[in-house]
């Protein structure tokens, strides 16, 4: 992400601003020191020289012999050199062992190479199961002798504290998981994305646009996605079709669904078109006020009055004051006295609410012993008049990483390429489906979420993947008190809160604003570029 935000390849407008929320050669070297020719002396005859004449007329008569039929004389008698035997014989053994010495030198370079060192990775998980990773674990065993993965589930609970603590002693995991929105706050403890893993175009081309802008500070990518997930209107098919009432796909739609679809008991709520406009009893609330500012041109990395449309500077005005009429009576929708958004929907209390695609599960065991049917479909979008009319959509998934601790970068990084990769993937989804039933973690490849185009739950979703933003307000991080997301959402939970005790609209998101403003100084991240 920027400071602010978003096999090898198997195979990436804003509508009106927000109308509906406001509205070598010889060497003459060598012939200079050669011996000048003298005239030759006689000189008296040698002992081998008169040897030399003697075998000369021996050859003549043996030739002359031979011509006339008379016996041959035979050579004088070989007489062996035993000091030259014994020089040749030395010479021979001594090549024999050089020739040993070299062959063994060239076996221990070029011959079998000495065993793999043995490795032992440690992988902290948070929400698979240790039985649905095994399969895939010892598939790379078998083709990895030498690396074990010691995978280890976590608890959420202070997850992000623990794991920093962990690192700092030098006891952390050599990879990990977090969240998108966690850059900021882990940089310091990830390792970079080796280009030889995932090169940046390989990298653009393989996953999600907002994913190429939440995990990429400098130069490097500082993480792996295995998964994908954001923001869906989840709606009770059978309360829509009982009004007659089509899915919202803008919040025009959103508006007229409500009062159609609300059903009061003097001024109790008895069933809710909506879980909008209040902050303690709406899960997720501020993914949705993120995803609404971001479809309305809020600069929402430098000031809630910093808006795309220079002209302007009430849009995230505009924003909270759409939100909160859903909660405003006399014709709200929800207010305080309900329960939980996910609950109150599972019981078939509310008709829409908006969440990730997990909370499919959640909602599914609390309905169990019912009949409830519901279904997906992308979230509401500004209106516009263009066609294709551009969408904005929200994101929040999790990312694995490697420590910059760690020894053991390298083998790290080849294990989470292996998980990466389209085949294992697809291994892993089918193990998650045994457990889960409705489906596996969404692909984070944007070639495999074709393959997911008829799952009810999961269509929606991969649908909207290609325009999603993030921001640092994305619910159930588990990032703790202090953490980036954290202390955000406080602020925001705040200016909400104080709007049913009589604060204005604008007092509430300047408070808010000064506190975002402390919380970007403390973790570093630069307004004046966004």
């Amino acid at each position: 992400m920027s400071d602010l935000t978003q096999d090898k390849q198997d195979e990436e407008g804003q509508g009106s601003a927000g109308e509906i929320f406001s509205n070598p050669s010889q060497s003459t070297y060598g012939e200079a020191i050669a011996p000048e020719v003298t005239e030759e002396l006689p000189s008296l005859s040698t002992p081998s020289q008169e040897q030399e004449t003697q075998q000369v007329e021996i050859d003549q008569l043996q030739n002359s012999s031979l011509a006339s039929g008379e016996t041959t004389i035979p050579p004088p008698p070989f007489e062996e050199d035993k000091k030259k035997k014994f020089i040749f014989l030395a010479a021979g053994i001594f090549g024999v062992i050089l020739l040993v010495v070299l062959i063994v030198k060239l076996l221990s370079k070029g011959g079998n190479p000495p065993p793999a060192k043995n490795i032992t990775l440690t992988y902290w998980g948070l929400w698979e199961e240790k039985e649905i990773m095994q399969g895939v674990l010892d598939e790379y065993k078998k083709s990895h002798p030498n690396i074990t993965i010691n995978y280890v589930k976590q608890d959420s609970n202070q997850y992000r504290e623990r794991l920093k603590a962990a690192i700092d002693k030098g006891e952390g995991p050599d990879i990990f998981r977090f969240h998108n929105t966690w850059v900021p706050m882990m940089v310091s403890y990830l390792a970079p994305v080796p280009k030889t893993v995932y090169a940046e175009e390989e990298f653009k081309k393989t996953f999600y646009p907002v994913a190429t802008a939440d995990l990429k500070k400098g130069n490097n990518y500082y993480g792996i996605p295995l998964m994908i997930d954001g923001l869906l209107l989840y709606y009770n098919e059978d309360i829509l079709k009982s009004a007659n009432v089509p899915v919202p796909s803008t919040w025009v739609d959103m508006q007229k669904a409500v009062v159609k679809l609300t059903v009061k008991q003097k001024e109790r709520i008895i069933t809710s078109a909506v879980a909008l406009g209040t902050a303690e009893n709406i899960e997720h609330f501020s993914d949705i006020l993120g995803l609404m500012m971001f479809q309305n041109g809020v600069n929402l990395g430098k000031s809630f009055f910093s808006c795309s449309d220079l002209t302007k500077k009430d849009c995230a005005v505009d924003v909270l004051t759409f939100y909160r009429k859903f909660a405003e009576a006399p014709d709200n929708t929800w207010d305080d006295t309900l329960e939980n958004s996910i609950t109150a929907f599972a019981k078939g209390h509310v008709a829409m609410i908006m969440a990730p695609s997990w909370q499919a599960f959640v909602i599914k065991e609390i309905s169990k012993n019912t009949n409830l049917n519901f279904k997906t479909a992308p979230v509401p979008q500004l209106p516009c008049e263009k066609s294709p009319c551009p969408s904005v959509n929200w994101a929040t998934y999790w990312v694995e990483g490697v420590s910059g601790k760690s020894s053991n970068q390298s083998a790290a990084w080849e294990f989470l390429k292996y998980l990466s990769m389209s085949s294992t993937m697809q291994k892993l989804y089918a193990e998650q489906i045994k457990y889960r039933k409705l489906f596996g973690e969404p692909y984070s490849r944007v070639y495999l979420g074709k393959s997911l185009s008829d799952n009810p739950y999961l269509a929606p979703l991969i649908s909207s993947a290609p325009s999603m933003k993030s921001f640092y307000l994305a619910s159930r991080t588990f990032d703790g008190e202090t953490g980036l997301n954290s202390s955000l959402i406080k602020y925001l939970k705040d200016a909400v809160n104080s709007l049913s005790q009589g604060v204005s609209i604008e007092t509430a998101l300047k408070t808010a604003d000064q506190g975002f403003s402390q919380v970007f100084e403390r973790f570093g991240i630069n307004t004046s570029s966004q």
